[in-house]
C-alpha cells in the first residue's frame, strides 16, 4: 500500500478541461441575482476585475508549479518555501473552499431538480447526485476525466445558444434593446466599492485555474501544467465575461425574477420559453456535474498530500487504492460532505468558500517571492525585480482588496475555521515542539531556471 502512486495519465487539454468543469462556466447565470444585485447592474464588470486579479495570482501558481510538481497547490508551496507549520494553517485554510465547492454542485443540483419536480423530497436529488460523482472519482481518474470533458463541450454548446438567442432577443427590443452598449460596463450609478463586493462573490468562479495544480502528479508531463493554467483562466474569463454581458443587456435590472439566489431557470424561460429552458437547465446540470467531478477529484487530493506528509492521519488520508490508484477514503469522506448540501443557501456557502481561495491566492504569490528573492535572490537583474517580486506583489495586493470586501459572515466563519486548524496544530506539535509532518520536497532546489 505504501508504495502505490497515484496513475499519470491526463494531457493538457484533459487538465484544462478539468480545471473549466471545476469553474462551471454555467455558474455566471446561477449567481447572476446575486452579483447584479451586488453591483448595481454592472455583472460583466465585476468578472472583469476578478480576472484582473486572478491573471496575477495564475502566474504566480504556473512558477511554483514548476518548481513543486506536486498535487497539493498552496499549502505545498506556502509548506516547503516558508514553514511547515504555515502551510499546515494555508492547507487548512484552502480546504475550506475545496471541500465546500463540491457540496455548493451538490445544493446546484438540488435546486435545479427541485424547480423541474417540485414534489419530488430534495434530498433524494442530493443523496442521488452525491453517491454516483463519489463512485466514479473512486473508480478512475481517466473516467472522470473523460466524462468531464464530455459534460464542458455539453455546456459550451449550451451557453453559445443562450448567446445566440440572447442577440435576437436584444435585437427585438428585450432589455438594452441593442446588441453593442456600455451599460453592463459602466453607468451613473456604478461604485467601485460595489464592483469590489461583486467581485469577491465571483472570484469563487475562477476557483478552478488553481485546482489544475492538484493534477499535478497525475500529468503525464508535468511541464504542461503552466499552460493549462494560463488557458484555463483566460478560457474560463472570456466565458464569465461574455455571458455575463448578454445576461446583463437583457436584464438590466433583477426585477422581474422570481428567485434571485440562483436565477439561471429564469433566465432560460424568459429568453428561449420553457422547451429551451429544459435543455438550458440540462445544460446547467451536465457542468455542474462536470464541476461536481473536478472539485471532489481535487479536494481528495489535497487531502491525500495532507495525509502523506503526516499533517493528517496518514493511514486514511495518505491511502491510495492499490487497484483504482485513487485516494478512495478521502474521495468518500468528500461524498459525505457533500450530503450537508440539502439544508444551506448558494449565497452563505459561497460566501466561506471565498475566505479560503483568498488566503491560498495570497499565498501562492508570497512564495514565489520567498522562494525566488529570499531563498535563491533572483533579484539582481530588472527582469528578475519584475518576474520574482513586482509581479507576485501586484498579485498579493490585488488579491488583498478583495480581501477586504468581503462579507462579515465569510470572515467571522473562516475565523472560526482557521482556529480550529491552529488549535489542532498546537496538538499536533504539542505547542511547536515537534515538526508538523515528514514530507519534504527534495528536489525543489533544483529548478530555478524559470
Amino acid at each position: 500500500m505504501g508504495n502505490t502512486t497515484l496513475k499519470r495519465s491526463l494531457g493538457l487539454w484533459a487538465i484544462v478541461g478539468l480545471g473549466l468543469g471545476y469553474m462551471t462556466p454555467t455558474i455566471v447565470f446561477d449567481t447572476f441575482g446575486i452579483v447584479s444585485e451586488e453591483t448595481n447592474g454592472v455583472v460583466p464588470l465585476a468578472y472583469l476585475t476578478a480576472l484582473l486579479v486572478m491573471l496575477f495570482t495564475a502566474i504566480s501558481y504556473g512558477k511554483m508549479v514548476q518548481v513543486f510538481p506536486s498535487a497539493g497547490s498552496a499549502y505545498t508551496y506556502t509548506r516547503e518555501t516558508m514553514s511547515p507549520h504555515l502551510g499546515f494553517l494555508v492547507g487548512w485554510a484552502a480546504l475550506l473552499d475545496y471541500i465546500l465547492l463540491p457540496m455548493v454542485n451538490a445544493l446546484i443540483i438540488r435546486i435545479y431538480m427541485v424547480s423541474v419536480f417540485p414534489d419530488v423530497p430534495a434530498w433524494i436529488w442530493v443523496v442521488t447526485y452525491v453517491a454516483a460523482v463519489t463512485a466514479i472519482n473512486v473508480w478512475s481518474m481517466g473516467k472522470t476525466s473523460n466524462l468531464n470533458s464530455l459534460l464542458v463541450v455539453f455546456e459550451l454548446v449550451l451557453i453559445a445558444a443562450f448567446i445566440v438567442l440572447a442577440i435576437l432577443k436584444l435585437s427585438q427590443g428585450m432589455g438594452q434593446g441593442t446588441i453593442f452598449t456600455t451599460e453592463p460596463l459602466f453607468h451613473s450609478n456604478v461604485q467601485l466599492s460595489a464592483v469590489l463586493t461583486g467581485a469577491t462573490v465571483v472570484c469563487f468562479s475562477f476557483i478552478g485555474f488553481d485546482a489544475v495544480t492538484m493534477y499535478a502528479e497525475e500529468a503525464v508531463d508535468q511541464k504542461t501544467l503552466p499552460r493549462a493554467i494560463m488557458l484555463t483562466v483566460f478560457i474560463g474569463g472570456a466565458i464569465f465575461f461574455v455571458a455575463g454581458y448578454f445576461a446583463q443587456a437583457l436584464f438590466p435590472d433583477i426585477s422581474g425574477f422570481k428567485v434571485t439566489d440562483d436565477t439561471l431557470p429564469e433566465i432560460g424561460l424568459y429568453v428561449g420559453g420553457q422547451f429551451f429552458q429544459l435543455i438550458f437547465l440540462a445544460g446547467a446540470f451536465a457542468a455542474t456535474v462536470a464541476s461536481g467531478l473536478a472539485s471532489h477529484a481535487s479536494v481528495s487530493r489535497l487531502l491525500y498530500v495532507m495525509g502523506r506528509n503526516g499533517v493528517l492521519p496518514k493511514r486514511i488520508f495518505g491511502y491510495v487504492h492499490p487497484k483504482y490508484r485513487t485516494p478512495a477514503f478521502n474521495v468518500i469522506l468528500v461524498g459525505f460532505v457533500s450530503l450537508l448540501a440539502i439544508a444551506p443557501s448558494l449565497e452563505l456557502i459561497s460566501s466561506f468558500i471565498n475566505f479560503g481561495a483568498l488566503i491560498a491566492f495570497t499565498f501562492v504569490n508570497l512564495s514565489v517571492i520567498s522562494y525566488f528573492v529570499f531563498r535563491h535572490k533572483r533579484y539582481k537583474t530588472g527582469k528578475d525585480i519584475f518576474s520574482f517580486l513586482v509581479m507576485p506583489l501586484l498579485g498579493a495586493g490585488l488579491t488583498g482588496i478583495l480581501w477586504a470586501n468581503l462579507q462579515a459572515d465569510a470572515l467571522i466563519g473562516g475565523i472560526i475555521w482557521i482556529i480550529v486548524g491552529f488549535v489542532y496544530l498546537l496538538f499536533q506539535t504539542k505547542f511547536f515542539k515537534i515538526k508538523m509532518g515528514d514530507f519534504a520536497f527534495e528536489d525543489a532546489d533544483r529548478n530555478t531556471s524559470l
